[in-house]
């Protein structure tokens, strides 16, 4: 098989496909106005998931109602619904169709007092509870530490037994490129703060991946005015990310890519620029022609080895064919390319840029493949992220569960007065009204704190109750959290006492927020970081204006982000020892009150 650069294009690529770079107005486009026109994912012949929109309910309250909404948008806008596949190769949101058909007619008979038990995406038990407790406890992809191997997992996986939650796909929580879009800003804010003097203009960003999480890299690079080079092997992803407005234009020629960028960057201009291409097999070519780009990372599925990274020479479909018919040659040669990619990546940060992982484990997979200096650089967390996380701030996000933009839109409106006095999160939600793109159910993020968390949240209750909204919000946040990941690769790499692997702390997260009264509690295995590599856990609430609710959040999003100020206090952060005092929290180990506040 040639490899792709032996022609002037994939042997599969179509160049009329993507000649334009989006400009003007209709850059920004709005994907949700396609569903709230009707439009929805049919699966096969006959299945249409549609997320319903509106203040009609199909269950017997809204607890039940938002979370199915939840589930059906997270089908409806992932990358693959026909498979139940959300993002990052394999992670889904229900185990396959019969198990999705029995959650939703079970979630539309569940009772306010009754709470549904799932396991990786299998409905498997509904008992009495109390009002209080949440409504859907679900746990993916547990297995005994020893066992945790792709080759146990997939064994299991092909004989119906277990399926890949990831983050936000097992949790119904997925809102589309947005979900990760502030956090990929945030991280690349931070570097360009601590290495560009707070900007990347003038910068160029080299990286790889435009699936679902990958696809928001291009568009936070522009907003802090960067050029950007995307590597993507996979066509239908690079139309998807130009047709969304993520992305400004594309090409398959290494040496137009190569003139794009320096003349962006040359001319302050921000660019995105993608190239259909095999990563592991254009980074190499790229510093070849003497590109330097001042920042590289990356954002493929390498954690997933089989089918979440194309091996170098391969077209999509004929690597899909080899995925079949040979598994265990698939991801030798998926691992030696993730070998090759790696060693690009560190043969940039020899020649100056600032190199780091966010997150997708292509260190710990390059390790595996052979690779002795595969930790040759950070991860993103301790580099960038941790001083947020040392006082819970973190990635909320909420979800117009009427399915109309202008609850979105009000909900912006308070939050520019309610947070006034805090730029970090005015000059974003700014950034969100004008230019982020809605996919699915109208949704928006913002980076909170241990207070701003019910500050927001109470607020919103508020609105809802006063008749301002079209019906109930429901809130959740990333699994990238202060207290609800151990990701020794990711957001726990490097903690100051050592306590890296420790995953305790996930799981005491799950069990007090249960035990709080979140309306979805969530506890996964894998992750980003691949089998064995992370527990995390999930917590979604529905805002139905109550005062009932109002309770639940008065105690769910105290134990939430509290727990995750003091993981970190545990570890010896001074910030964090000083949020605990500050905020009244009870660590009987620690210096503070002795009672919860």
């Amino acid at each position: 098989m040639d490899p792709i650069f032996a022609l002037a294009a994939p042997h599969d690529f179509d160049p009329t496909l993507l000649t334009h770079v989006r400009t003007g107005v209709e850059y920004w486009i709005h994907e949700s106005e396609a569903l709230a026109e009707g439009a929805g994912v049919t699966v096969g012949a006959a299945r249409t998931v549609r997320p319903a929109t509106g203040p009609a309910l199909r269950c017997r309250g809204w607890r039940q109602e938002g979370l199915l909404r939840m589930l059906e948008n997270t089908v409806a806008i992932g990358e693959r619904p026909a498979d139940l596949v959300i993002y990052g190769g394999a992670a889904q949101a229900a185990r396959n169709w019969d198990c999705y058909d029995t959650i939703v007619a079970t979630l539309r008979d569940l009772g306010d007092d009754e709470t549904l038990l799932m396991q990786s995406g299998k409905p498997v038990a509904r008992f009495r509870t109390t009002p209080d407790s949440p409504r859907v406890l679900t746990s993916s992809t547990q297995l005994v530490p020893r066992w945790a191997t792709w080759d146990v997992f997939h064994d299991l996986q092909a004989r119906g037994l277990m399926m890949y939650g990831q983050y936000t796909a097992g949790a119904w929580q997925y809102i589309g490129r947005q979900g990760i879009l502030q956090s990929t800003y945030e991280t690349l804010a931070e570097c360009a703060r601590q290495h560009f003097g707070g900007t990347l203009r003038h910068r160029i960003v080299l990286t790889a991946g435009l699936g679902a999480m990958g696809s928001a890299q291009p568009l936070a690079v522009e907003f802090l005015g960067g050029v950007s080079l995307i590597c993507e092997v996979d066509e239908a992803k690079v139309r998807k990310s130009l047709d969304a407005g993520y992305l400004r234009t594309a090409t398959a020629d290494i040496g137009e890519a190569v003139r794009l960028v320096n003349a962006a960057a040359t001319s302050g201009d921000a660019l995105s620029v993608a190239l259909h291409a095999n990563a592991a097999d254009a980074l190499p070519r790229l510093h070849e022609t003497g590109l330097r780009p001042d920042v590289v990372t990356d954002q493929t599925a390498a954690h997933d080895a089989l089918d979440g990274y194309i091996p170098a020479g391969y077209t999509v479909g004929e690597a899909t064919a080899l995925r079949i018919r040979d598994p265990d040659r698939y991801q030798r040669e998926a691992l030696a390319s993730i070998r090759t990619h790696l060693a690009a990546m560190l043969a940039y940060q020899d020649t100056g840029s600032v190199v780091f992982e966010y997150g997708n484990a292509i260190r710990e997979q390059a390790a595996r493949a052979g690779h002795d200096g595969a930790f040759g650089f950070s991860g993103f967390v301790p580099l960038y992220i941790r001083p947020n996380l040392c006082v819970a701030r973190g990635a909320c996000r909420w979800l117009a569960l009427s399915g109309d933009p202008a609850d979105i839109e009000t909900i912006d409106r308070a939050m520019l007065e309610r947070f006034a006095g805090d730029a970090s999160v005015t000059d974003w939600i700014g950034i969100a009204m004008a230019r982020v793109p809605h996919q699915g159910l109208p949704a928006r993020t913002s980076w909170l704190d241990y207070r701003q968390r019910l500050e927001f949240a109470t607020m919103v209750n508020g609105l809802v109750a006063a008749g301002a909204l079209a019906a109930p919000v429901a809130m959740s946040r990333d699994h990238l959290d202060a207290g609800s990941v151990a990701q020794p690769t990711r957001e726990t790499e490097n903690m100051l006492d050592g306590s890296d692997a420790v995953a305790d702390w996930p799981v005491l997260n799950a069990l007090v927020n249960t035990a709080a009264g979140g309306d979805l509690v969530a506890l996964h295995q894998g992750g980003g970081s691949g089998m064995g590599g992370s527990v995390s856990a999930g917590l979604t609430i529905i805002i139905d204006g109550t005062d009932r609710t109002q309770a639940r959040l008065d105690r769910v999003l105290r134990t939430d982000p509290g727990l995750g100020v003091i993981r970190h206090a545990d570890a010896g952060y001074p910030a964090s020892l000083a949020a605990v005092a500050e905020n009244g929290l009870a660590a009987p180990m620690l210096p503070g009150p002795g009672h919860p506040a």
